[in-house]
C-alpha cells in the first residue's frame, strides 16, 4: 500500500496542474459560449447580408429556429476559440516530458496547423459563397424558387469549412509520417494516383456537390500534396528517440 500512496504522491502535482488548465479552460469555454449565444443577433444579420444572393430568400421554419442557432453560433466561436488553447496547455503540460527535438516540432506544427485550419476553412467558405450564387441563378433558370431554411443554410456553410480546414491539415500529417520514417517522398511520388483519387471522393462528400465546385475544393489538396512532396524530397529522414 505504501508504494501506491508514493506513487500517488509522485503524481499529485502533475493531477493538480492539469486540474487547473482543464478548470481554466472551461470557465473560458463557458464564456465565449455565452458572448458568442448574446452576439447572435449580430452575427446572424452580417452573416445574412453578406449572403445577400439575388432571388434568394433565407428563412426560418421554427419559431424557435432563432434559439437553436444562438447556440450553435455560441459553441461554434467557444470551440473555435477554445481549440488552440486547448492544444497550447496540452503541450505546456507534455513539455517537460519531450526532447529538444520533440519541442521544435510541436513549436512548429502548432501554429501551422492552425494556418492551414484556417486558409480551409476561409477558402471553403468563399467557394460555397459562389457556388451557392450558380446553384441559386440555375435554379431560378429552371422556375424554381429559392427559399432556403437558414439551419440548413449555415450548417452546410459552417460544417463544410470547418471539414475542409481538417482536410488541409493532411500535409503536415505526411510530413510528421516521412519525419518518422514511416513513409518518404518516394512513396508519395508513387502512389500519386491513389491520393488524387482519393482527394476527389473526400471533397465529393462535401456539400455542394456540382462539378464546378467539386474541382475547385480539390484543386488546392493536390497542390498541397505537390508542395509536400517537394518540401520533403531527397531530406534526411529520421525516427524521434529519447535523448
Amino acid at each position: 500500500m505504501k508504494p501506491f500512496v508514493k506513487h500517488l504522491e509522485t503524481f499529485l502535482p502533475y493531477l493538480e496542474d492539469l486540474r487547473k488548465r482543464v478548470y481554466w479552460s472551461t470557465i473560458i469555454f463557458s464564456l465565449v459560449f455565452v458572448g458568442g449565444f448574446f452576439s447572435s443577433a449580430f452575427v446572424l444579420k452580417h452573416f445574412v447580408a453578406f449572403f445577400n444572393i439575388k432571388d434568394v430568400l433565407i428563412a426560418t421554419t421554427s419559431p424557435f429556429q432563432f434559439a437553436d442557432l444562438a447556440v450553435d453560433i455560441g459553441f461554434f466561436f467557444a470551440i473555435i476559440v477554445t481549440l488552440p488553447l486547448i492544444i497550447f496547455h496540452l503541450y505546456s503540460f507534455l513539455k517537460p516530458a519531450l526532447t529538444s527535438r520533440e519541442k521544435i516540432w510541436f513549436t512548429l506544427s502548432i501554429p501551422l496547423s492552425l494556418l492551414l485550419f484556417i486558409c480551409g476553412f476561409i477558402y471553403g467558405f468563399f467557394i460555397l459563397y459562389y457556388s451557392f450564387q450558380l446553384l441559386a441563378e440555375l435554379n431560378q433558370g429552371l422556375g424554381i424558387k429559392n427559399i432556403w431554411d437558414i439551419g440548413t443554410f449555415l450548417s452546410q456553410i459552417f460544417i463544410t469549412s470547418s471539414l475542409l480546414g481538417l482536410v488541409f491539415q493532411f500535409p503536415l500529417i505526411l510530413t510528421i509520417a516521412i519525419k518518422l520514417h514511416f513513409i518518404d517522398s518516394n512513396f508519395l511520388k508513387e502512389k500519386r494516383r491513389v491520393a488524387f483519387f482519393i482527394i476527389f471522393i473526400i471533397v465529393s462528400l462535401l456539400p455542394p456537390t456540382d462539378g464546378l465546385s467539386l474541382i475547385a475544393m480539390a484543386l488546392p489538396l493536390v497542390v498541397l500534396y505537390e508542395a509536400t512532396i517537394l518540401i520533403n524530397i531527397n531530406k534526411k529522414n529520421y525516427v524521434w528517440t529519447r535523448n
